[in-house]
């Protein structure tokens, strides 16, 4: 490979998000988007592959924090930006780039990644496991009725600009951050990024538009939507396509998805990047005509095995050793000692005979307490060497609720 890897500089930005641009289809985004995804980026945790002067291959991440089982937000690097140009595949780029990438993030003491992935098949050759999932629906109104909690008729809705309301729903989403595995909290800067709404890409759907709920006067939900109308021979056809729903309790959230159901001239909600758990699928009396469907979300990759696994903890007392396969990142391979409980954990390397074995890559799935440790060995990518490991630390990894990334990055 000729090509020469280097940070980013500030003025090569245009060209090297050109490159990002045709490696998806080549559509130039509104300016409105350019603008935002170029405040965001962060220089000096971006990389070019350059061949000459010509740019052919781009990656990033950003310096969020991420919650955790237990609650605690840890430092995690968000892999983004990611492309190789289509006259230079097949020549090792995106492999070098993962593997300066890596080196990076451990040299800076960052020990998790994560990742939204445009092809899920591309990262687990680099340690990346699907640690949560996305639900998506497509409900029919006319004939799914929701049974609501009491206290719903408690609550006030109110009609509000998406970008006048901004702060009071972002006061919403931060409080409501620590609550599941999965969350981002939101840096200065991306409060934007609810409100990016290029009319190109509404689909012939309205505006983005904003109803508050609020009780006793304080804001303790919102919903982000948009208004498809069609029209069939038997009449009005339209639907509501929810951006984005939250809120502090479950009957403010009730209230928010009666309003949904109840828009005028619709016959279907649609909503697609909820939690596998999210309440509603409670409140209908037909799930079959929700459609429900499932797509991978987050894909967590543990840079350092050791303080990855100390930084959340246990809903159930864990003492374990993982013979643990990294070959992308070898330092992290070899025996490692998990003890831990709800109150914290340690994880140390150990000579002791191995419990479980498996690669990186699981460990990276169960990360969240989405995935079970159970079900990855039921397909065959861990194995038991101690009988009991497997369920004693399947128990100890999972989560009480599952875990959600309300946005990609």
């Amino acid at each position: 490979m000729t090509t020469e890897l280097r940070v980013l500089d500030p003025i090569e930005w245009d060209r090297w998000y050109g490159v990002l641009e045709l490696a998806f289809g080549g559509v130039a985004e509104s300016p409105e988007e350019r603008r935002l995804w170029r405040d965001l980026t962060e220089f000096d945790r971006s990389l070019g592959a350059w061949d000459g002067d010509l740019c052919v291959g781009t990656t990033g991440s950003f310096s969020f924090r991420l919650t955790v089982p237990g609650g605690a937000s840890v430092p995690a690097a968000g892999v983004t930006m990611v492309s190789v140009a289509g006259t230079h595949r097949r020549r090792g780029i995106l492999t070098s780039m993962m593997r300066r990438q890596l080196d990076d993030l451990r040299a800076a003491g960052e020990f998790l990644a994560v990742l939204t992935a445009s092809e899920p098949g591309i990262y687990g050759r680099f340690g990346y496991g699907i640690a949560s999932y996305s639900l998506r629906a497509v409900i029919d109104t006319n004939r799914v009725r929701l049974a609501v909690p009491e206290g719903v008729d408690g609550v006030v809705l109110r009609q509000a600009d998406p970008a006048e309301s901004s702060a009071a729903c972002e006061a919403v989403y931060a409080r409501r951050v620590s609550a599941r595995p999965g969350m981002l909290a939101r840096r200065p800067g991306w409060e934007r990024l609810p409100l990016i709404d290029p009319e190109g890409e509404r689909g012939g759907a309205s505006p983005r538009l904003c109803v508050l709920a609020e009780r006793d006067g304080e804001v303790v939900g919102f919903a982000h939507y948009a208004v498809k109308p069609d029209w069939s021979f038997a009449g009005a056809d339209g639907s509501v396509n929810v951006r984005q729903l939250m809120a502090l309790d479950p009957v403010a959230e009730a209230a928010l998805w009666r309003f949904l159901w109840s828009v005028d001239l619709t016959a279907s909600v649609r909503v697609w990047g909820r939690p596998v758990d999210d309440g509603w699928q409670h409140l209908v009396d037909d799930v079959r005509r929700c459609e429900p469907t499932l797509r991978d979300a987050l894909h967590v990759r543990l840079v350092e095995v050791g303080p990855a696994l100390e930084a959340r903890t246990y809903q159930a007392p864990v003492d374990v050793v993982f013979e643990v396969e990294d070959a992308f990142c070898p330092w992290n391979e070899g025996r490692w000692r998990l003890t831990g409980d709800a109150k914290g954990a340690s994880c140390v390397r150990t000579s002791d005979p191995a419990d479980l074995s498996l690669s990186v890559r699981e460990l990276g799935a169960a990360y969240l307490g989405g995935v079970p440790l159970t079900s990855l060995a039921a397909a065959g990518r861990v194995r038991e060497l101690r009988e009991g490991a497997l369920v004693e630390a399947s128990v100890a990894f999972g989560s009480p609720v599952a875990p959600w990334l309300p946005h990609g990055f």
